[in-house]
């Protein structure tokens, strides 16, 4: 969401280096070029205006510290600056309340609703260890209430039944009777949207937050809209007692302007982030401290390390590790495995994204990493391979890397490329086995160097 915004800001601090200290003009010069990165970025111009004029004021005059540069000054000031603006700290989910909590979601039509309805229940059963009810009030459009039972069949959650023909208010209330006699921990309802505001919309949902009385009232918007996805929060702020906004589709083509002006617009906080279509993964609390320091260019070590707990399975890495320690030989199969908890972690641009300095990697490699064909046909080799092939990959000669290719719809090229960079990394492994400190080796290594041909991932 924020490539663009965050090579822009890049640029703009590289002007600084070399400057004995910051000054009227060099502070000048980089606040321009920070200025017009977040009008490109979309972010609102008086939020840009407030956020220009704070920078400036905390940056002159302001002497360079012995061991750092003006640039790095500099940078320290708008870092701070851009998680002041996104509101300093994570905004919590309000689950204090007496049971059930009700959480009620408003925003338009294709905000993506009814899917974060789900990965929110998910987030909460996987992550609060609550037990949650879910229930669609959206009687207008029939497929949204098909569309969250398929949702909760597929996380595991319940969904209350209701029907186009009901009232959405006594639907709410139904549900909210239903999770107390079923000890639920957590309700989620789901309300219709409309194409835009409107006084009918508005109406309904205050309908629904006098019934139910929710805990909490979040806003569910999409990051696509820009602008308009700001204006369109004023608006139910206006009408709706909000506690929280959560961004969805931030994995798209949007610029990043939504979530740098929202806050300061609303005053609401944004308590996650939706990243793509998909239930099972992709919701994220938002921390604007962390989201700053990505902006910037510094990574974000903190929730790479919190997204390896939560996703990668600990007992298989612990079986990798004493398996590498013992100098057994690392196969096809355990390279299937790893590819999979790459791919479950968001793949390879997903993790290296929250690593520093990724942003100078060339274009061209950047690139690279957002194709995940490459990931997926590496699969689709090794997956048409017998278990005696991926156990021994020696034994597979000529004919059974035709065989092979013509499996997994690739060429036979590809079937030799993979079995060569493969035993590359199999002497690695080899050698770290024995070594004792192979995996701190493994991950000091230079993300770029990975992109050169060294691990199959290209």
């Amino acid at each position: 969401m924020f490539e663009s915004l965050s090579q822009r800001l890049q640029q703009s601090f590289k002007a600084l280096r070399g400057q004995a200290r910051l000054s009227e003009d060099n502070v000048r010069d980089a606040l321009r070029d920070v200025r017009l990165a977040l009008l490109e970025a979309d972010v609102a111009l008086p939020v840009v205006k407030d956020f220009i004029a704070q920078v400036r004021e905390k940056a002159l005059g302001v002497e360079v510290v012995r061991s750092l540069t003006p640039g790095q000054v500099f940078i320290k000031i708008v870092n701070d600056e851009l998680t002041r603006l996104m509101g300093s700290h994570n905004d919590r989910l309000n689950l204090q309340a007496r049971p059930p909590v009700v959480i009620l979601m408003a925003g338009l039509q294709g905000s993506g609703k009814t899917t974060t309805s789900a990965k929110l229940a998910l987030w909460l059963a996987e992550r609060e260890k609550k037990k949650v009810l879910l229930v669609s009030t959206d009687v207008y459009r029939p497929a949204a209430m098909e569309q969250l039972v398929s949702l909760g069949r597929d996380i595991g959650a319940a969904v209350f039944p209701s029907r186009p023909d009901q009232d959405p208010v006594q639907i709410a209330r139904d549900a909210l009777e239903a999770a107390r006699r079923g000890i639920y921990d957590v309700l989620i309802v789901d309300t219709a949207g409309r194409l835009h505001v409107d006084a009918q919309m508005m109406a309904e949902v205050q309908a629904l937050t006098e019934a139910v009385q929710p805990t909490e009232l979040l806003f569910v918007v999409d990051a696509m809209t820009g602008q308009d996805a700001v204006h369109t929060a004023k608006a139910f702020d206006t009408a709706l007692p909000l506690t929280g906004i959560i961004l969805t589709k931030t994995d798209g083509d949007a610029r990043g302007g939504a979530a740098l002006s929202i806050r300061s617009i609303t005053g609401k906080p944004i308590k996650f982030l939706g990243v793509g279509e998909k239930v099972r993964k992709g919701l994220e609390p938002f921390y604007p401290e962390r989201m700053a320091s990505r902006i910037l260019g510094m990574g974000d070590i903190v929730s790479l390390v919190e997204q390896v707990h939560q996703e990668v399975d600990l007992e298989q890495a612990q079986r990798m590790t004493e398996k590498l320690r013992k100098g057994k030989g690392f196969d096809l199969e355990d390279f299937r495995d790893q590819l999979k908890q790459l791919e479950k972690m968001g793949g390879l641009e997903s993790i290296l994204d929250k690593l520093p300095g990724m942003g100078d990697l060339p274009a061209e490699a950047q690139l690279a990493l957002q194709d995940k064909k490459p990931m997926r046909r590496l699969e689709a080799i090794i997956n048409s391979m017998t278990p005696e092939e991926r156990r021994h990959p020696e034994i597979i000669k000529a004919s059974r890397r035709r065989r092979i290719a013509a499996g997994s719809g690739t060429t036979v090229a590809e079937v030799n490329k993979l079995l060569k960079q493969f035993e590359m990394m199999q002497k690695m492994f080899k050698k770290m086995g024995k070594g004792g400190k192979g995996l701190g080796r493994l991950l000091g290594m230079n993300p770029a160097k990975l992109l050169k041909g060294g691990i199959p991932f290209q």
